[in-house]
């Protein structure tokens, strides 16, 4: 039986737990900010609490990043050092290159890995596949209606609530889409990561009053050929601002661990 160790407990720690105990797996702690315990232990039912990746159990088998980015910056390095896999959705996290060498350096002291969830996107398996090649061109475009936007930079250029047409909000690099919109762009470094980097792949975020849906997009070109990969996602019930793919992609990865046959 896999023991798991989580950070967070929101939404898609909450998927994650349920499922894995389902599973046959063990959601032994939990780590949450001094003072959340009696919340974390409400949402995860009764598992142990802990302040810090230091104080989590002896024997896990992996532990699971759900709390975003402010969660793998205070305690993805030391979950790695102490040689503990760690599964995280806060990809784009890692376009802040200090952030990004620390962690790969405490996972090469602790002799683990870090396991980059694939989140609310698909095809990363070919995007990767087409960067062992001759990758030459990768755009992603993220489409959300306005409320989906709000709280992010997006408010700063546009009037969400009177937006009457589909608006681009953003238009750079990966790197610069994950910096500014820290709670919205973790497909956007997930899908640089996958292909040509964060600096070299082109991101547009647009909010789009048309649509009910997040729907993400991939193009690339290369010596493979082209393709082009959309998907709809859904939230999840109780919490509409979270991929329901997200978390589905974190069990994904905790099967994976165990199953005799792993596609991708």
């Amino acid at each position: 039986m896999q023991r798991i160790g989580m950070i967070g407990y929101g939404a898609v720690a909450g998927y994650v737990a349920r499922e894995a105990e389902r599973n046959g797996f063990e959601v032994a702690a939990v780590i949450a900010r001094p003072g959340r315990e009696a919340a974390a232990r409400a949402a995860l039912g009764g598992v142990t609490v802990v302040n810090a990746a230091a104080d989590l159990p002896e024997a896990l088998d992996v532990v699971v990043d759900c709390a975003g980015h402010d969660g793998v910056r205070a305690h993805g390095a030391d979950t790695l050092a102490r040689g503990l896999p760690l599964v995280t959705v806060s990809v784009g996290a890692l376009a802040d290159n200090e952030l990004y060498a620390g962690l790969t350096a405490a996972a090469k002291r602790g002799g683990t890995r870090l396991h980059l969830a694939t989140g609310a996107i698909g095809a990363l398996d070919a995007l990767s596949a087409a960067a062992a090649g001759d990758l030459q061109e990768v755009s992603y475009t993220g489409r959300k209606p306005p409320a989906g936007w709000r709280g992010s930079a997006a408010e700063e250029v546009l009037d969400l609530d009177r937006l009457d047409a589909p608006a681009v909000h953003f238009e750079g690099s990966a790197r610069d889409c994950a910096l500014a919109y820290p709670k919205n762009a973790n497909v956007a470094a997930s899908v640089a990561l996958a292909g040509l980097g964060l600096d070299a792949t082109k991101a547009r975020l647009i909010a789009d009053p048309t649509i009910a849906r997040n729907i993400h997009e991939i193009t690339a070109s290369g010596d493979f050929g082209r393709f082009r990969f959309t998907i709809e996602g859904m939230g999840m019930p109780d919490n509409p601002k979270s991929s329901a793919l997200t978390a589905m992609s974190v069990v994904r990865a905790i099967r994976n661990r165990t199953e005799a046959l792993v596609i991708g």
